[in-house]
Order: C-alpha cells, then structure tokens, then sequence
C-alpha cells in the first residue's frame, strides 16, 4: 500500500517505510532489553519515564528524531491551527494471546486530552508474529497488515475506532505516540522534570549502566498479577529463549528474594560453558545481548582469543544456576510459549559466538556512553525550552 489518506469523515493517514528498518531494529533492541509487564493481559511497554528511572535516560536519544518526524507530518496532515503536544511515547510489544476490542483511544475520561495517534509498527505480520492484524470498524482502510516502518496515524475519537486481533504466534512490536491540543498534557516537561533529578546527580561515566526497578514491574503470569506461586520473571526469559542462563558468584543464590537478585551481577552461561565475563546485573547482560542480536555479523570475529574468557561450567556451578532458575521462573515452558520467537536463527538473532558476545560488550559500551554524552550536552537546552528536541550541536 502506498501513502495515502482516506474519506473526510474518518480521517487517517497511512504511510509505508516511514520508519528505516535500521530504525526500527535500534528499537526493538530498546524494547527487549529495557521492558517491564503491560498494562493489558500478555502486553509489555517499554516508556520514556521507566528509561529514565532505570538509568537508560540515554535510550531516549534515538526517539527524537522519530517523534519530531511524525509530529511534523501528524500537523501538516491534519492541517492543525496550532500547535500539538507529545503526550505519550512508548514501545509497546504484544505476546501470544494479546488482543483488544473496538475501541476509540480517547475513550476513558483520563483519555480525553488524547487528539491524535500514530502506531509505527517496528516488525512485520507472518514474518515475526501471526494475528495482531490492526481493524478499522469505519471507512478504509478496514484492515491494516503489520510491517516493519509502517506508520499510521488517525483521530483518536470515535470517528476512528479500531481492534486488534489476537496474537496467535511471535511478538508483535510497534512504538505508539498520542497528541494533544493542550499544553498542560505534555509529556515533554514531565519528561525534563525526570530527568533533572536523575542526570544532576550523575556524571557521564556512571549513567550508562541499567539499574533495575522493582522486581514486580519484570514478573509475567497469566493474571498479570505479581503472583510469585507462577510466572517468570521478563528479563530472564528473554535471556532463557535465545538459549542463555546466568550465574551469579556472590553467596545467597536461590535463598535470595528476586529484588535481590536483579541487581546482583552475573555471567552468562550458554550449555556446559560460562563466559568468565562479570556483567553488573541481568539488565546490563540483557543489553549486550540484544545488541548483539541488533549489530549481528558486524561484530563477529572482532575478538581473536576467547580461550581464556570461556570456562566449563562445574557441578557446583550448575546446581547454583538451577537454582537460580527456579527463582526466576517457576515454568519454563510458558516463558518460551510468550517470548517465541518465529525467525529461524539465519534471519532472527545472529549465530551464536561468543567472540561475538566479547565484542558487544566492548561496542554496547561505546554506544551507550556515546548516547549518554549526547544527553548531557542536550539537556540544558531542552531544560531551557521546556522541550525534547534533536539539538544541532557545533562540532
């Protein structure tokens, strides 16, 4: 489908390849190692204000331009007088049994300030999920196929009201953003208001590093409940299915609660081999593996010698790692169930190496603080306009 708008009485814009597909990787590495539980039943939200809490205030960077982007157009397609406000931002995935029916995204009194929507869908229908085929119940389009760097955008009212079916197979990921007309509803100046209190009390070298929040805000069971009794807990999982677990040396281990343990640092251990690498918690082992998964062949065979960073896993190391994942996770077969993964592994994450585990450790780092610097020169700007903008910095 090329772009087009369609009939005045229910106004949308789609616009296909809005997004680049690099773009829409670098977000979903965002999402899959930044996530916390949804706010619906088998959904997981990735939010500008969890990124700023969790110490990843620097993920925000690669949003800019894309919120910028599609405010412009947003403003030129709906010809608005004045004006709009960004009042959400947020990467939004859906697992196997995700669904939700007609509905207009204004249509709850603490929704009503909501004007406009733009969904970018971040990965593509029968390629990375099956079901989640996005539905108009008016005027036309009546059905829109998920692919990765579409875009929609459309009223938020009832002239626009719209489901999503069920998610049968795969994550479906899209970043959403809503629009207002009043100022008082920004989400920019929460967002400065957030990060004056964390970036102040941090120099460059230290805000990098994720700092997990609350474990509830990770446990997934089926009531979405934080029902200890069963469920797993996100960040593991996402670990678990690409074939990973983690050790943790310091003594407590399986007697530890999981708040506990998130912040405890670790080692990724894959089969009978442990990488003699000490990440400073789960999070920060998730990221690199991601990245791993997003940078794929361009950071393979950039370590020569591993020999001495990978060690078999003993007895009493593997017990400890069972453990472990008893903790964390009381049913490994429903974690593998919501995170299944459709891609095989040439087209999904990369191949296995642990050359290449080694050299995103040392790229994640040089992306990472490369962000974080960026941020701090920002800042004063967007404090100063009480705005979140790209900033044109001289060199």
């Amino acid at each position: 489908m090329s772009e087009v708008d369609f009939e005045p009485q229910h106004p949308r814009l789609f616009i296909p390849n809005f997004l680049s597909l690099d773009e829409c990787r670098e977000l979903e590495f965002i999402h899959k190692s930044s996530s916390t539980v949804g706010y619906r039943p088998n959904v997981f939200s990735t939010t500008l204000s969890h990124l700023i809490a969790t110490n990843s205030s620097h993920f925000v960077i690669p949003f800019i331009p894309i919120r910028e982007r599609l405010k412009d157009r947003l403003e030129e397609f709906f010809k608005c007088e004045y004006e709009l406000f960004i009042e959400f931002t947020g990467l939004i995935s859906w697992s196997k049994g995700a669904s939700i029916g007609w509905h207009s995204d204004n249509n709850r009194p603490y929704l009503k300030q909501r004007h406009f929507s733009a969904v970018c869908y971040l990965n593509t229908y029968g390629k990375d999920f099956r079901g989640g085929i996005f539905h108009f119940q008016d005027g036309e389009p009546t059905s829109i196929v998920p692919k990765a760097g579409d875009v929609v955008m459309y009223t938020a009212d009832d002239h626009n009201i719209h489901s999503v079916d069920e998610i049968t197979e795969g994550e479906r990921l899209t970043v959403a953003l809503w629009f207002s007309r009043d100022g008082s509803h920004d989400e920019d100046k929460k967002l400065i208001s957030l990060l004056s209190q964390h970036l102040l009390r941090k120099n460059v070298a230290d805000s990098y590093i994720p700092l997990p929040a609350s474990d509830n805000m990770y446990w997934f069971s089926h009531g979405q409940a934080s029902d200890y009794q069963f469920g797993f807990n996100i960040c593991w999982a996402r670990l678990h299915v690409l074939g990973y677990d983690i050790y943790i040396s310091q003594e407590s281990g399986c007697e530890s609660d999981v708040s506990e343990l998130l912040v405890k640092p670790v080692h990724l251990v894959r089969g009978s081999e442990l990488l003699d690498q000490e990440f400073v918690n789960i999070m920060h082992a998730l990221q690199v593996v991601h990245f791993y998964c997003w940078k794929g062949s361009a950071l393979l065979n950039k370590v020569s010698n591993i020999d001495s960073k990978v060690v078999k896993v003993t007895d009493v190391q593997r017990e400890k790692i069972s453990g472990l994942n008893s903790v964390l996770s009381n049913d490994d077969d429903f974690a593998s169930k919501v995170f299944y993964n459709m891609l095989s592994e040439e087209n999904g994450c990369i191949r296995f190496d642990w050359s290449g585990i080694l050299a995103a450790v040392a790229a994640w780092k040089d992306f990472a603080s490369n962000l974080s610097q960026q941020i701090h020169l920002q800042f004063p700007y967007w404090r100063m306009h009480e705005s979140i903008y790209n900033v044109q910095l001289d060199e």
